[in-house]
């Protein structure tokens, strides 16, 4: 008797969890018919938000992962005094509200701040915004993926002759890489839906700044048809790469044909 109300309450429990997150997406498709959210991506606004929003995302995803990768390495292979404050800073971008990161980046790069550029309410603005606010989440994630690659396996490498930039580019990236993927699906996601530090740092110019979220918000009280449509075309994206990240934590690796030679070969 028991046990049978215990699972009747985690039961309940359940459905209320699950009709409450999932409620919100389901009416954004239930609203409008169909149709009038498809005809609706041919909007110019959602054309150009999109550009913007492709552009923008991929070059700071780019970076991220050029000097996030070698950071993480570096910080998971690494123990050294100051370490714990170094990923904290590293992490604070996680934590901080998005108008606070943006005002941080405008007074850092602004004409009147501590770097004096010209940075501020152009597309490389909204690159660096977006890389700020998710590049974290990718550092976080290498960092624990490199920390659970075997040691053994790096000092064997080491021992056949391979160098250090070759023990990490042949042995520890490649095991690591299941880890890196679902990171980067993570920072992909959060930069692909940033809007407050965007909006503070880089304004909402139609062609030039406006990202898919700053053209929902622009377009909320001028055609909530629009707003839709957008909002439906970031669900599907955000639940392809949630499907992707699942994938990439469900690789396995193979055992390898051969061992690697990393020592170079000598004729007798």
């Amino acid at each position: 008797m028991r046990r049978a109300a215990f699972f009747t309450v985690t039961l309940a429990a359940t459905l209320a969890v699950l009709g409450f997150l999932v409620l919100p997406v389901v009416a954004i498709f239930t609203h409008v018919a169909p149709g009038t959210l498809a005809s609706q991506l041919s909007n110019r606004v959602v054309v150009d938000a999109l550009v913007v929003s492709a552009k923008t995302t991929f070059a700071a995803q780019a970076l991220v992962l050029l000097f996030g990768t070698p950071a993480a390495y570096l910080l998971a292979t690494h123990r050294f005094r100051g370490r714990v404050l170094l990923v904290t800073a590293l992490e604070l971008p996680l934590v901080l509200p998005p108008a606070v990161a943006g005002i941080g980046l405008l007074v850092a790069f602004g004409r009147m701040g501590l770097l004096h550029t010209s940075i501020p309410f152009t597309q490389t603005a909204v690159v660096l915004a977006v890389a700020f606010v998710s590049g974290p989440l990718y550092v976080r994630a290498a960092i624990a993926a490199f920390e659970a690659v075997d040691p053994q396996l790096v000092d064997a490498a080491r021992t056949l002759g391979a160098g250090p930039a070759r023990r990490f580019l042949r042995v520890a990236l490649p095991l690591a890489r299941s880890g890196l993927a679902a990171g980067e699906a993570l920072a992909f996601a959060r930069g692909l839906g940033e809007f407050g530090a965007t909006i503070m740092f880089a304004g909402s110019l139609q062609r030039v700044t406006q990202t898919l979220p700053l053209a929902i918000y622009a377009e909320f009280d001028v055609n909530f048809d629009v707003t839709l449509a957008i909002g439906g075309l970031l669900v599907l994206v955000s639940a392809a790469l949630l499907v992707a990240l699942k994938l990439a934590t469900s690789w396995t690796l193979s055992p390898p044909r051969s061992a690697p030679r990393f020592a170079p070969s000598t004729s007798s």
